[in-house]
């Protein structure tokens, strides 16, 4: 999604789940009221390398575990953001995992001679994606010709160095969906991360052989896409906090941080008519094919 400051804000909604006024560790409500054991769950996109958790990464990162996380994507979308996600994933081994790319909002300073091969450094220095990248149509930070070569160039990096592709669109579905199907036909794998619709884009996107990841929007009351939910096949779908971003019923408004996804997976989990611990498995074993985890 767009850096800070650039994200429209929304109304508050319902959740079915409660929070420990400690820590706000997620915790499943059991019918009894007591807390169950946390579904599994890793967070594939997340933010958490910026200067807004500086005070407080490693507790953010406790409640991740506590809340049932096994893991966690830190994403550079920018070439400064993608060092701080490499030194965060180089102190959390096996934790932790970074990606490298340049936002469509900084497309228009995009230099293919310097940031490409910037770029292919990162991912031969462990990165474990590219992005996040892609089209963004809404703010239009950067000229629509420029966004697309920064995307094309990424995704043929992607290509030669076997890397899967993180890919923002917003308001950019036709020409998206037109390159995913180029990259998919080109061998090469990605996720359409906080993915709201269009349904077209998702169906592009898993004819492509790509995954289709969900955020904490789908918790909020305005948002009723609920066949969106149900669209993407158990084996393809990803989650995802986007913090600092998007934080989930019940904590609109607040810093988004990673343990949150616990909220979101269980309403996946309900709309799916699945449960949290079924769903978490599957997301924790979608996450690690589509990038490659070890």
């Amino acid at each position: 999604m767009a850096p800070a400051g650039r994200r429209p804000r929304g109304g508050p909604a319902r959740s079915r789940l409660t929070v420990s006024v400690s820590d706000e560790t997620p915790r499943r409500a059991s019918h009894d009221g007591a807390s169950s054991f946390p579904a599994p769950f890793i967070d594939s996109h997340a933010h958490l390398a910026g200067e807004g958790f500086d005070a407080d990464r490693t507790d953010v990162l406790g409640r991740l575990r506590a809340a049932g996380g096994v893991g966690m994507i830190c994403i550079g979308e920018t070439l400064a953001a993608a060092d701080g996600a490499r030194r965060l994933a180089e102190a959390e081994p096996g934790f932790v995992w970074w990606t490298a790319g340049i936002h469509p909002h900084d497309a228009a300073a995009y230099d293919p001679a310097r940031d490409g091969p910037a770029l292919e450094a990162a991912m031969r220095a462990g990165a474990v994606a590219i992005g996040e990248c892609g089209l963004d149509y809404h703010y239009d930070h950067s000229p629509r010709q420029q966004q697309r070569r920064a995307f094309a160039d990424q995704l043929a990096i992607a290509q030669r160095e076997r890397k899967a592709v993180v890919v923002h669109s917003r308001e950019a579905a036709d020409d998206t969906a037109v390159m995913v199907h180029e990259a998919g036909a080109a061998g090469i794998v990605g996720v359409l991360h906080c993915h709201t619709g269009p349904h077209p884009l998702a169906e592009a996107a898993l004819a492509a052989g790509w995954y289709v990841s969900f955020s904490g929007v789908v918790t909020f009351r305005k948002w009723e896409d609920l066949d969106l939910i149900r669209l993407v096949p158990e084996d393809r779908l990803l989650l995802e906090s986007d913090s600092p971003y998007l934080a989930p019923v019940p904590n609109r408004g607040k810093r988004n941080e990673p343990a949150w996804c616990a909220y979101t997976l269980e309403r996946l989990a309900l709309v799916r008519g699945t449960d949290p611990v079924t769903l978490g498995a599957a997301v924790v074993r979608n996450t690690r094919r589509c990038f490659s985890l070890d």
